[in-house]
C-alpha cells in the first residue's frame, strides 16, 4: 500500500514539476516542500533505516544539485527537486537515477541548441567552462537565468523522465 502510495506521489509530483517549468521556467517551493513531506512521510511507517535512507539520498542530491546550481547547469528549483528525488529514492537507486537525468537532460539540451542553430557555441561553452577557472570560481560577469539572451531548458523535464524511468525500470522501493 505504502508503495503504491509512493508510485502514485512520485508520479504526480514530477509531472505537476515538469509542467510547471514548461509553462513558467519555475518549479515552485511549494512543490518540492510538499514532495519532501509526502517522500518523509510514506517512509515513517517503513521505521528509522528507511528513513535514514531518505536522509542519505536526500543529503547526496542536494549536494549534487548545488553543484550544478553552482555551475549554472540547473536552476534553483530544479536543485531542490533533485534534492526532492533524492529523499524519495534514497540512497542506493540515486546514481542510476542521476545518469538518467544527465543523459536525458543532455540529450534535451542538444536538440533545443540544434533547433536554434547553436551547437557550435554549446560545445564552445562546455569545453570554456571546464577549462578555465569558472569550474571552480566565477569571476567577471555572473550569467543567471534571467540574463537577457539566457538559453535555458525546462530541466524538470528530464528530472522527472530520468527518474520515473530509473524509479519504474528498475522497481525501486521505499
Amino acid at each position: 500500500m505504502i508503495q503504491t502510495l509512493a508510485d502514485v506521489a512520485l508520479v504526480g509530483l514530477l509531472c505537476a514539476a515538469a509542467w510547471s517549468d514548461i509553462r513558467s521556467h519555475r518549479v515552485p517551493n511549494w512543490l518540492t516542500l510538499a514532495g519532501l513531506a509526502v517522500a518523509f512521510g510514506l517512509r515513517a511507517p517503513l521505521g528509522v533505516p528507511a528513513i535514514l535512507a531518505g536522509l542519505e539520498g536526500f543529503g547526496i542530491a542536494l549536494t549534487v544539485a548545488a553543484l550544478f546550481f553552482a555551475l549554472g547547469a540547473v536552476g534553483g528549483g530544479d536543485a531542490k527537486l533533485l534534492a526532492m528525488v533524492g529523499a524519495f529514492l534514497g540512497l542506493g537507486p540515486l546514481p542510476g537515477a542521476l545518469a538518467y537525468i544527465v543523459l536525458l537532460g543532455a540529450a534535451m539540451a542538444l536538440v533545443v541548441m540544434a533547433r536554434r542553430g547553436l551547437l557550435l557555441l554549446l560545445f564552445m561553452n562546455t569545453v570554456e567552462l571546464f577549462r578555465s577557472k569558472h569550474f571552480v570560481a566565477r569571476s567577471g560577469e555572473v550569467r543567471t537565468l534571467e540574463t537577457a539572451g539566457a538559453l535555458t531548458i525546462p530541466y524538470a523535464v528530464p528530472i522527472a523522465a530520468g527518474t520515473l524511468m530509473w524509479w519504474f525500470g528498475q522497481g525501486v522501493k521505499l
